[in-house]
């Protein structure tokens, strides 16, 4: 069986509870862990491979537990998540998965979207998954999997480019989006959907999970 991505990022928000999302986080070989995601981990029997941050939100027991694998990281310009970005990137890892990431605290969840567009140049590949679904970074055009039905949101973080979409029950033409709704509650017909965006476009995607 083939694991789509060789590292997931396990951040400190809504821990997931559906079948996807555990089942990715047993198959996949690499876990990095943001430091107040650990103790999540530890109570699901999981050990991560590397943990991020500043360790202000990590029990003192772990923190003896699992020093071998600590990497302290106290500049309190970018958050916990994107310590761990950069680890992995720096660490080689081409596939990522962000898990963890939304839930809680909304500011927190809106941030840590927003992120992956900026995360997005760093990698072959990088998502995140909530019990909900998926948020996908694109910065080019791109046909993506789907199922009929299947609820579709599209947000443009950048409202400056262009967008176009076959496969969508309401298709978009040639359209700019100034504000995060103008793309949301979409449907996709069939097993695939395709979003143009003209060079200056920047959107993430959201694919629902569900029926």
């Amino acid at each position: 069986m083939t694991v789509p991505y060789d590292c997931i990022i396990v951040a400190n928000g809504s821990f997931p509870t559906t079948a996807r999302p555990l089942e990715l986080l047993h198959q996949t070989p690499i876990i990095i862990a943001c430091d107040g995601a650990v103790q999540a981990l530890y109570d699901r029997g999981l050990a991560p491979t590397a943990i991020i941050g500043d360790m202000d939100s990590i029990p003192l027991s772990l923190r003896e537990l699992y020093a071998d694998r600590i990497h302290i990281v106290e500049n309190q310009e970018i958050n916990d998540l994107t310590k761990s970005v950069f680890y992995a990137h720096e660490a080689g890892y081409k596939h990522i998965l962000i898990l963890g990431a939304t839930g809680l605290r909304e500011d927190h969840t809106l941030g840590n979207i927003s992120l992956l567009l900026e995360h997005a140049p760093l990698f072959d590949r990088i998502e995140m998954l909530s019990d909900y679904g998926l948020f996908i970074p694109l910065t080019k055009t791109a046909t993506l999997t789907s199922r009929p039905g299947q609820q579709i949101s599209i947000f443009s973080m950048y409202p400056c480019g262009e967008i176009s979409t076959e496969g969508l029950r309401w298709p978009i033409h040639n359209r700019k989006l100034t504000a995060w709704w103008q793309g949301t509650l979409n449907e996709a017909l069939g097993d695939t959907f395709t979003i143009t965006l003209t060079e200056t476009a920047r959107i993430i995607v959201f694919c629902a999970s569900g029926k």
